[in-house]
């Protein structure tokens, strides 16, 4: 398996070349830190090891001498005795009594091994530190073994060379384990991105099997869950757009029919007034609309613009009442106001507060039947101002309310059940509160129907710079 280095778009290094590198490394820092330790063991071991050999040599030529045995060419000692102290780089001396000390043997150990003792130290040559074994003859004199130091550095060496040896072959074969776990551990990653590349060429019918590790199986289970969400998102989408088309066309067709006929000399004098305010009506509602999808595109881009006053919430809500009581007379509801006897000074905008109270009244005031009720409220709660309208209509569930403020959401669930509008009104009241710094909920409401709650920080908001 080859080892070569991979690197992925745009030039940054694949989590197979990371992966293999990082397991190098981690051998590698591993065999360093392994042999570092391992050295000063092995040269004990290894000294020990010479010192032992030495001592059983000493022992053997001293036998070897005692007994006369030699060599069949007439040496001092058999030939495989004599190989052996070759290799070991052992020098040897017979010493006579009262003869000379061999170079490098302290007078210490000369006098014991003369006085018919073992002895067993170091020395010092010109050429270093010597081992020295000496062991006494029964003839009279000694033998004196020297062996020098560096001996047991060589075979160190030799030794740590077999373990580095082992290490290195060691990280060979974890390097090709490292690339085959590394490629299997990116495979779900590869087709997590190639499912993702195909969701974002718009392909909604991908579907990833979880597997691999548990972080990435939730990866898997994470696109599956995302691609169900923007395939949901994108049909509510379409149907926002198909709704909002048709409120266009309608109004359109309708200014369009009257305007045909008022060119056709279709309408007699008489009746041309009524078709002018019919035709300023139905613009009056085109415009509606456009404004609205502006606003609702606005109020998701930097440049949404405010103009913060201080301004009364409860003379506002009270203007704004009157309005609505005469709508909801003419409709066959009652409108009822709930505000403070005091006022209530917010620093906001009052044109966009007048806005939220408009969408959320147009909407109680179209889900509910006739006799029913539908109030308005403001009231200050710790450091917050509240806008409340009630109804007493059908009310929402818990699913409706989820997606209450979301742009056609409430529409396409109940078109063709209860009256609806575009669905933008509710989203408007929601952006345009989060835009004002503050935030819009639903739940239920004590008439029987929706609760819609905005709440307004009563201090200057950052959202209002």
């Amino acid at each position: 398996m080859s080892a070569s280095v991979q690197h992925a778009p745009g030039g940054r290094m694949s989590l197979v070349t990371r992966t293999v590198l990082l397991v190098s490394a981690i051998a590698t820092i591993a065999a360093i830190i392994a042999g570092l330790a391992a050295y000063p063991l092995v040269r004990n071991a290894a000294e020990q090891q010479t010192r032992s050999d030495l001592v059983r040599l000493a022992d053997l030529t001293a036998t070897a001498l005692d007994r006369g045995d030699t060599g069949r060419r007439g040496e001092p000692l058999p030939r495989p005795l004599i190989a052996a102290l070759q290799a070991a780089q052992v020098t040897g001396y017979l010493v006579a009594p009262g003869g000379e000390t061999p170079p490098g043997v302290p007078f210490r150990l000369m006098d014991r091994v003369m006085a018919g003792e073992s002895v067993s130290g170091e020395g010092e040559t010109d050429e270093g530190t010597i081992l020295i074994e000496g062991r006494p003859l029964a003839a009279g004199g000694a033998v004196i073994l020297e062996q020098p130091l560096t001996v047991v550095g060589v075979q160190a060496i030799d030794a740590f060379r077999r373990l580095a040896v082992g290490l290195i072959v060691g990280l060979l074969i974890a390097v090709p384990i490292g690339i085959w776990a590394a490629r299997r551990l990116i495979r779900p990653l590869r087709a997590a991105r190639d499912a993702a590349n195909q969701m974002a060429a718009g392909s909604r019918d991908v579907t990833l099997e979880p597997e691999g590790p548990a972080e990435i199986a939730d990866i898997a289970d994470s696109l599956n869950h995302l691609n169900m969400a923007l395939v949901s998102s994108e049909g509510r989408q379409r149907e926002f757009l198909l709704s909002v088309s048709h409120e266009l066309r309608t109004p359109l067709t309708a200014v369009k029919g009257y305007a045909e006929a008022l060119s056709d000399g279709v309408i007699a004098g008489e009746d041309v007034a009524r078709t002018g305010t019919t035709v300023a009506l139905e613009a009056a509602r085109l415009d509606r609309l456009v404004s609205d999808l502006l606003d609702l595109a606005r109020l998701g881009a930097v440049d949404f613009h405010v103009d913060p006053v201080e301004v009364d919430l409860t003379e506002l809500l009270r203007d704004a009442g009157e309005v609505w009581q005469d709508r909801a007379e003419r409709d066959g509801l009652s409108a009822t106001l709930e505000t403070p006897d005091e006022p209530l000074v917010v620093h906001t905008d009052p044109m966009r507060v007048r806005q939220i109270i408009d969408n959320l009244a147009e909407n109680a005031l179209r889900v509910s039947p006739p006799d029913s009720v539908m109030v308005l409220a403001v009231r200050r709660e710790g450091s917050t101002a509240v806008v409340e309208v009630r109804d007493s209509g059908p009310g929402l569930t818990d699913d409706d309310r989820a997606v209450a403020f979301e742009p056609g959401a409430l529409h396409e669930r109940y078109r063709g059940v209860r009256p609806v509008g575009t669905g933008l009104g509710l989203a408007l009241v929601g952006r345009l509160a989060a835009g004002l710094g503050g935030s819009a909920d639903v739940g239920l409401a004590a008439e029987g129907g929706a609760r819609f709650t905005v709440r307004l920080p009563l201090e200057p908001s950052v959202a209002l710079d």
